[in-house]
Formats: C-alpha cells, sequence, structure tokens
C-alpha cells in the first residue's frame, strides 16, 4: 500500500507532466493556427525582395545571397536541371517535389510553410525541410531560377533555445522539488496525528500537536488535542464510575452477608433478629434503586431518542409529587411554595416525573428544619421554565461543577440512611438533555441553592 506522501508526490509529479504536454500541445496548435501563416507570409515577403533585388543585379547575386544566409537563413537557387546552389547550412531533409521546383520556374509561388502538414508532437518552425519552405521565381540574365528559403533555427535562436530549454528543465526539477517539499509539510502533521492515534489507542492521552498552524490542519489538530483531553476525561469517568458502582454495591452487600452470617450462626434475640431483617431489608432496597438507576442511565446513553412521548400537564404532574412529599415536609416543618402556571408539555411523562421527583427530593434533604421550598414554571419563547429552590447552605462553586456527575455527592459526612447513590442529578440531566432541554444550578454559600430546568412547549 503506497503512503500518502508517496501518493501526494506522484500526483503532482503527474499534475507537473501532464501540464507541461498540455502547454505543449496548446503551443504547438497555436503555431499551426496563428504563427506559421504570419511566418508564410513573412518570408514570403523577404523572397520577393531578394527576387526584385537579383533581377536588379544578377551580377550580385550570388554576394547577397551568402550574405542573406549568414543573417539566419538557408536557401537553394536552383534551374530544375541539377544545377543546384546552397547558401548557408544544408537542409536536413531535400525532400522537395520536381513537380513544385517546375511550378515555380513557372512563376508560381511556392508556399511551403504554410502547406506543411501539422503534427502532434513538431513544431513545424524547427523542422529543418526543403518543403517546409518558400519558393519563388528568379530571372538572372534571362534565365529563370527557382529560389527557396527559410530561416534557420539553429542560427537565428540557437543559444536562445538553449536558454528556454535550461529555463524549462530547471523549472521542472524546483517544481518538483518545492512539490516534494510541500507534500511532506501537507503529509507530516497527518503522519503525527496517526501516531497519536496509536498513542491513544494503548492508552496514552499525552498528546502534544502543533496547533499553531491556521488553516484545515491547525484545526484539525486543535480539534484531535481536544479529543484526546476528552478522551482522557471519558475513561478516567469510566473508571471512576466502575470504582464507584463497585463501592455501592459492595457495602450492602457485605452488611447482607455480615448480618445473614450472624442470625445463621449465633444466638440472637427476636428483637435484634428483628433489627437484622429490617437493616438486609433496607440494604436490598438500597441495591434495588441502584439497580434501577444505572438500568435509567444505560438506557439514556444507548438510545437517548427512545422516549414514549405525550402531551400532559406539568402543574398537575409537580402537584402530585408535592402530595407525595407532604409527609416529608410536616416532619422538617418545611414551606411549600407553588408558582406552577398551566402549562402543556410533550415528552415522557415517567421520566420527567423522575425528574421533579429527584429535585424535590435533594430540596427536601438538603433543607434545614423550618426553611423553605420554591418552585414555579412558567413559559416564555416557546420553552418551559421550571425553578426549584431550597434555601439549604448553599454550594461552594468547586462543588456545584461537579453535583451533575456520576456517583458525586455533596456531604460525604451523611449517614448511610440519608446519604444517596449520588446518582439522582445524573439521571436529572440525562433525562432533560434527552427532551433537548438544559438543567443548571446556581448557589450561594448561606442562601440556598436553586435548579432550572428548560423544555420546550407542547406543540399548538
Amino acid at each position: 500500500m503506497k503512503s500518502l506522501y508517496t501518493r501526494t508526490s506522484l500526483i503532482f509529479c503527474s499534475a507537473i507532466v501532464v501540464s507541461s504536454l498540455l502547454a505543449f500541445l496548446l503551443s504547438n496548435l497555436y503555431y499551426q493556427i496563428v504563427v506559421k501563416p504570419e511566418n508564410d507570409d513573412k518570408l514570403t515577403g523577404m523572397a520577393l525582395q531578394i527576387q526584385q533585388f537579383g533581377q536588379a543585379h544578377a551580377d550580385e547575386i550570388d554576394g547577397y545571397l551568402a550574405s542573406t544566409a549568414a543573417l539566419g537563413y538557408k536557401m537553394l537557387l536552383t534551374d530544375g536541371n541539377g544545377g543546384d546552389r546552397f547558401f548557408g547550412k544544408p537542409f536536413r531533409v531535400n525532400d522537395l517535389p520536381q513537380s513544385s521546383i517546375e511550378a515555380v520556374l513557372k512563376g508560381e509561388i511556392y508556399h511551403g510553410i504554410a502547406e506543411f502538414p501539422g503534427q502532434l508532437f513538431v513544431t513545424g518552425f524547427f523542422d529543418n525541410q526543403l518543403r517546409n519552405s518558400i519558393g519563388v521565381p528568379l530571372n538572372l540574365g534571362g534565365t529563370t531560377y527557382a529560389l527557396f528559403m527559410r530561416a534557420d533555427a539553429e542560427v537565428q535562436f540557437g543559444e536562445l533555445r538553449i536558454f528556454f530549454a535550461m529555463i524549462i528543465v530547471l523549472t521542472a526539477l524546483f517544481s518538483l522539488a518545492f512539490m516534494l517539499v510541500t507534500a511532506l509539510h501537507i503529509v507530516l502533521p497527518i503522519i503525527r496525528m496517526t501516531d497519536a492515534t496509536r498513542k491513544i489507542s494503548r492508552g496514552r492521552y499525552d498528546i502534544t500537536l502543533n496547533t499553531r498552524r491556521t488553516d484545515e490542519i491547525g484545526v484539525l489538530a486543535e480539534h484531535f488535542m481536544v479529543m484526546s483531553r476528552e478522551l482522557e476525561r471519558t475513561n478516567r469517568a469510566r473508571q471512576e464510575f466502575v470504582a464507584n458502582v463497585s463501592h455501592e454495591i459492595e457495602s450492602p452487600l457485605t452488611s447482607i452477608q455480615g448480618f445473614a452470617h450472624t442470625m445463621r450462626t449465633e444466638e440472637v434475640t427476636a428483637a435484634q433478629r428483628s433489627e437484622y431483617l429490617t437493616i438486609i431489608e433496607e440494604e436490598s432496597r438500597r441495591m434495588s434503586r441502584l439497580s434501577k438507576q444505572l438500568l435509567t442511565l444505560s438506557s439514556l446513553d444507548y438510545d437517548p431518542g427512545a422516549l414514549e412521548i405525550t402531551r400532559f400537564s406539568l402543574k398537575l404532574q409537580i402537584r402530585q409529587i408535592a402530595q407525595m412529599l407532604e409527609w416529608r415536609l410536616s416532619e422538617k416543618q418545611l414551606a411549600l411554595r407553588l408558582s406552577v402556571q398551566d402549562i402543556e408539555i410533550r415528552g415522557d411523562a415517567n421520566l420527567l416525573y423522575q425528574v421533579w421527583m429527584n429535585l424535590l427530593s435533594n430540596a427536601v434533604k438538603h433543607t434545614p428544619e423550618g426553611g423553605e421550598i420554591a418552585v414555579s414554571a412558567a413559559a416564555h419563547g416557546g420553552r418551559c421554565r421550571v425553578t426549584v429552590y431550597n434555601s439549604g447552605e448553599g454550594l461552594p462553586s468547586e462543588e456545584l461543577e461537579r453535583i451533575f456527575d456520576r456517583f458525586y455527592k455533596v456531604d460525604k459526612n451523611r449517614s448511610r440512611e440519608d446519604s444517596g447513590s449520588g446518582l439522582g442529578l445524573a439521571i436529572v440531566r440525562k433525562i432533560v438533555q434527552a427532551h433537548q432541554g438544559t438543567v443548571e444550578a446556581a448557589s450561594e454559600i448561606g442562601k440556598g441553592t436553586t435548579f432550572t430546568v428548560e423544555l420546550p412547549l407542547a406543540d399548538l
């Protein structure tokens, strides 16, 4: 399999070759259509001037033709019977038909340059053949001759041809070198990102890439770095999640095993047996709640769109939850203020019921005796905003940033009976996000905490 660098280099080299061929073909086409007729006309004019001079100064014609040939022309003066005189360098091919010579001797003008057949890869201007010339009749002392002439490209453009050839060759070589360097400049960051990908696949996330570039590769490198950090955070969160789940399951299992072992191996009173069974029952309930919460999170992680969407009254749902928590409110002498508009929303009623239950339960749990809880809901801008406020102690900013993390517990000193699993708010966020909503928390030490949930309203 060819590497990207090899492929890119081959593409660039092919582009140079194809571009050069196309340029040559177009140039040749331009010569055939434009330059060749103009060159034919120009040489015809020069030949006619020589004709006029020769007919007026027949005794000086040889010297004149020799001088003209020295300026960069090739000429043939023939009488058609073998009396041929060449001036300048010889023609590469003497392929002029006898019929063309006889036609010129009869007074016609031979346009060999204009009539010279075009070829694909050979520019006719440099094709040094006798038939690629101009022929005019020339009368010298009563004898008619045929004069054929063409430009001598080697004399006229010898050094220039070498100069242009060097330009073309050096341009191609430098272009090739710059193309290879450019290809390396493009491919090298991709090679580094490929190497970084291998490191990530082996569990290494300490990736450093050049993000100072402002082009697409620089943006890709920057996004790659962000992805690496997110993968590291996700991997760390997964490890913490497994550790927390193991801890949350191990604790009740240890209690259940310990009390069951005590009841089986030791003599216990009826009161002790009842107490132990109560503890076993409570720990079993905790494990059951934990498994249901994990199942909810797992289902939302796997398919957040698998919701049973219905249209229901938010006011009625929140009032039902308030009635269920009435005994806990009375027990702590908490004041509950409800200000909920008669709003209908679309969503999964069971999951959203769990959202309000978790938020209100947390509010009751973290509000001291004699405190206050306020729930409000209002519609604005096509969305419904629900706020749940409690007059608890409030949270510092470093804890407020983590309260939606799984298994995070604000008060780690609470008893096992009062402390939850740390999954409630994580479930709240997952459910709200699955409904294309948002949930935020704001808190101030000594003034309480407010949770704000925004959800889309039901379609009218």
